[in-house]
């Protein structure tokens, strides 16, 4: 794991809610968005594809496609989040090229280099600039890479806590584009519609999106997986919402697919 000198230099969002976040790592709604993204990338990573993932935290996603054969790099601000990839990695057997980094330092990170697949999972909502980051993100791709970016479902805000009866919060989030997320951070939400735009004004064309977490938004927070009877059955159902209207269009995340195209002028 290579850190690079000033990378520091400033605190991002995301880090205030970092020791909750790692807190949470193993409980209900973290393993289910996290077992939904892993499958829905299946169907569409290639087996040995050259991939970089950027705001790889922990690095449940770069480590599963590692095991895929992937080559992997994985890009974080988060020093411990680093650390914990690098020793599930390793205890694993795999190997994870891991980087110290944000977004905006990529060229410093990478160089030139270019991936068939790239990677950027809960990063959105922690940005002021969508356009920006995807247009960053766009930027690494080879052509005819893949792009796996998921942004918290902006049509779906009220959903979760009107499911918990929290009918003042709900009301409000009906017009809302920003809201303080479970982690006590504030945070953006985006509609797949703008996502997509701005993707085709980059040359990226939908292959395909889908809901992540439906039936399991409600649940509490730091609700255990321990508690789960079936973790299969319920991934199942999850699988299902996540790919059918009108579940999908419920779900607390959206995870697009998009494509560059092979030929910009085709």
């Amino acid at each position: 794991m290579s850190a690079l000198p000033g990378m520091m230099r400033c605190v991002d969002r995301f880090a205030v809610g970092a020791v909750t976040w790692i807190q949470r790592l193993g409980d209900l709604r973290n393993a289910v968005r996290q077992e939904l993204i892993g499958r829905q990338l299946d169907a569409h990573v290639p087996a040995g594809a050259s991939v970089v993932d950027v705001g790889c935290g922990q690095g449940t996603q770069a480590i599963r496609l590692a095991r895929r054969g992937c080559s992997v790099i994985g890009v974080d601000p988060s020093i411990d989040l680093l650390h914990r990839c690098e020793s599930e990695a390793r205890s694993a057997g795999l190997n994870v090229d891991l980087r110290l980094g944000r977004l905006e330092d990529l060229d410093a990170v990478l160089g030139n280099r270019r991936f068939e697949v790239v990677c950027a999972h809960g990063l959105l909502m922690y940005l002021d600039d969508p356009a920006f980051a995807l247009a960053t993100l766009t930027e690494r791709l080879e052509p005819g890479g893949i792009l796996s970016v998921t942004f918290r479902n902006g049509a779906a805000l009220a959903f979760r806590p009107g499911m918990r009866g929290q009918w003042q919060a709900a009301i409000a989030a009906f017009d809302a584009s920003t809201y303080v997320n479970e982690l006590g951070v504030d945070a953006r939400a985006d509609r797949l519609d703008d996502i997509t735009a701005v993707l085709a004004a980059r040359g990226l064309v939908t292959d395909a999106w889908y809901g992540v977490r439906v039936f399991t938004d409600p649940a509490a927070a730091d609700e255990p997986l321990g508690d789960v009877q079936d973790f299969e059955q319920l991934i199942r159902a999850e699988q299902l919402a996540g790919s059918r209207d009108p579940y999908r269009q419920l779900a607390s995340q959206i995870h697009l697919i998009a494509r560059k195209r092979a030929n910009p002028n085709g």
